[in-house]
């Protein structure tokens, strides 16, 4: 019964009051760590390569090896935060992130420099969302999970609208390497305090494994590995949206200035998206929201591939693709409680997400690369469709051995 308890106490309906501190200090921490650790490297990225002679694609590579690095050692992390807790991850993260920047600024060369991107990857794996909705989906329990993931991803959305200007007038005043030093020290002033403090509350005990069907290990379950095989199909695709929308629109008549406008508008209805998402698990089974949201994102992919203008159009369908993203944030924090309840919430977590993460490392390169043999960015963009078309169906077929809400 002990689990039990623990778990009604982290909900707030048994003794133990949940820890108020979390929410607060997590959205600060999202707001930091993403800012500092994640949006100002393409905002110092002119500046660095032309202060060090690198080329942009050599300056970019250490970056995408981090995102690399943050997927893989999600999953060590993942079990560590299971058993124990955030509070040790995301501190000790915090403070690696700091060491990583000041050893990025302080590089003398590429391959130090690629040492400290190595480190920010591993600090990426303890601080950003993944240990963070961990910490959540055991702290605030079913009933109040969603609102709190939701709180903390529509604070994450904030990242770049407050870390990109500031990065930007710093960086007016200051070389690229003096930039990440300070904010190196605001990244340690901000986060190492917040998670060492904030996250101070005892772990509660994981709730009882869910009975499943057969005796086959989640991971290596069929709807396990295709939500995953989903979900990796649906992530390349949409980030490689993200980062081919600019030359998209241009290709059909937008100017620089318009196109940097629609991307920005569809960050704002990516957290417009994530407003949303509380009401529509509410009204709807896990496998329905899935499929709904990833064939939505094929559909807006569709839309932007096969309709030549005007620009004005284009934007909305760049919004609605933002909606959609935001949700999609949010369908993949809860995909493992949805189905298969909070137990070994961080290791399953992390192993969902590593091939997704993955592919969202590659899609920017992957796809400008195919962007030239396709013959053309609306190209590339119908193939992206495509493949959102086929993740629905993956998703599709995993209703059959859903427990929670589709039984």
């Amino acid at each position: 019964m002990q689990p039990i308890q623990a778990d009604a106490a982290a909900t707030g309906t048994g003794v133990r009051a949940r820890p108020r501190a979390v929410l607060p200090a997590l959205c600060a921490t999202q707001i930091t760590s993403w800012g500092i650790v994640y949006y100002a490297f393409p905002v110092l990225l002119p500046r660095l390569t032309a202060d060090t002679g690198w080329s942009t694609n050599a300056a970019t590579a250490p970056f995408s090896l981090a995102l690399l690095v943050s997927a893989v050692a999600g999953i060590p992390l993942g079990r560590i935060l299971d058993r124990r807790g955030p509070r040790a991850v995301m501190t000790v993260g915090s403070a690696l992130g700091t060491l990583a920047l000041l050893l990025i600024a302080a590089a003398p060369n590429l391959t130090a420099f690629t040492i400290g991107w190595l480190l920010a990857g591993v600090a990426m794996a303890a601080t950003f969302y993944p240990p963070a909705f961990a910490a959540l989906t055991r702290w605030w329990g079913p009933t109040d999970r969603v609102r709190a993931l939701t709180i903390v991803t529509l604070a994450g959305g904030l990242a770049s609208t407050v870390f990109a200007p500031l990065t930007a007038v710093l960086a007016e005043h200051l070389s690229w390497r003096q930039t990440y030093a300070v904010l190196a020290v605001i990244l340690a002033a901000i986060t190492i305090p917040a998670h060492a403090l904030a996250l101070r509350a005892p772990w509660p005990a994981a709730p009882p494994q869910q009975p499943t069907v057969d005796r086959t290990p989640i991971p290596r379950s069929r709807p396990f590995l295709l939500l995953a095989a989903a979900f990796t199909l649906s992530s390349f695709a949409m980030y490689a949206v993200v980062m081919g929308l600019i030359p998209l629109l241009m290709e059909r008549g937008a100017t620089p200035t318009e196109a940097a406008w629609a991307l920005g508008l569809g960050g704002a209805g990516q957290t417009l998206g994530r407003t949303l998402y509380a009401s529509l698990s509410a009204r709807t089974s896990v496998t329905t929201r899935t499929v709904t949201l990833i064939a939505l994102g094929g559909a807006t992919t569709a839309a932007l591939a096969v309709v030549p203008g005007p620009v004005p159009l284009l934007v909305l369908f760049a919004v609605l693709a933002g909606v959609v993203r935001g949700n999609l944030t949010l369908l993949q924090a809860t995909a493992v409680t949805d189905r298969w309840g909070t137990t070994h919430y961080g290791r399953l977590s992390a192993l969902l997400g590593a091939p997704a993460h993955i592919t969202a490392a590659l899609a920017p390169w992957a796809g400008a690369a195919l962007a030239g043999p396709l013959g053309g960015y609306p190209h590339l963009f119908a193939a992206l469709a495509a493949l959102s078309l086929i993740a629905t169906g993956l998703a599709a077929t995993t209703s059959k051995s859903t427990q929670k809400k589709d039984s």
